[in-house]
């Protein structure tokens, strides 16, 4: 069963643990005059969700389908989402939309170009493109300029079971990178060229709150959070960590 909670002014986190992966997988739900859902998620979990949507609004008045790239807990079950809801459509960046939507999805994306916002009544969301953060070319997170909501998508990614929101992300996201780095995990994020500028655009957004996919959502300074989290990828995966040669 799927856990709910309002984390923003009518921003719902929508959490299903699963036991086997050891993590919490969480779509968000924006109630607004079109509501948008952000993460498709897993066709295994399709039936919770939509019994969770349910419970704060008619699935099928849903007008928007988000994600930040193409991967089975951000969009599998994508075409489920638009057959529950008629109108609703998938909302992507150019690059997911080229790559991979247009030819997944039951209908055609509304397509966004790197910083067009779109109002879905009270609720102004900005789309930032942001390649390989956390992962894929096509990568883009969204932005609740209303509620100064950041979708972090895995960026910040904790493992196991945690409150709807907690103080310490930072602290468990940056363990889960250290233990990580001795395991697929550590290529899970990869540090390029862009990574640092990246994060330092998400930070000026001055998110207070941060959606993350998995684990705790967070409230407070995001901003410094980002910015800690690029440094700590820097450490772990990026042009600081040691060469194997120098350990």
């Amino acid at each position: 069963m799927s856990r709910i909670d309002e984390i923003a002014a009518d921003v719902f986190r929508i959490s299903t643990y699963v036991e086997a992966a050891g993590l919490q997988f969480n779509q968000f739900l924006i109630r607004d005059d079109e509501p948008l859902l952000y993460h498709a998620g897993q066709n295994a979990l399709f039936a919770d969700v939509l019994d969770a949507v349910t419970s704060l609004v008619d699935p099928g008045t849903l007008r928007w389908i988000g994600f930040s790239h193409f991967e089975a807990d951000e969009c599998g079950a994508l075409n489920r989402w638009l057959a529950a809801a008629p109108n609703a459509l998938p909302l992507a960046g150019l690059v997911a939309a080229r790559t991979s939507i247009d030819d997944f999805a039951a209908r055609a994306p509304r397509v966004l170009a790197d910083d067009e916002v779109v109002g879905i009544g009270r609720h102004r969301l900005r789309l930032v493109a942001t390649p390989h953060v956390p992962h894929n070319w096509e990568a883009s997170l969204l932005f609740d300029e209303t509620e100064r909501v950041l979708f972090c998508s895995d960026v910040l990614a904790q493992h196991g079971r945690t409150a709807p929101v907690a103080a310490d992300v930072l602290e468990h996201a940056v363990r889960g990178l250290e233990q990580g780095e001795r395991g697929p995990m550590r290529h899970a994020i990869p540090y390029t060229g862009d990574t640092q500028a990246t994060f330092e655009r998400l930070a000026d957004l001055g998110p207070a709150t941060l959606a993350i996919m998995h684990g705790a959502s967070y409230q407070g300074d995001g901003a410094a959070v980002l910015r800690a989290y690029d440094r700590a990828l820097a450490r772990v995966v990026g042009p600081e960590r040691p060469s194997a040669a120098g350990r």
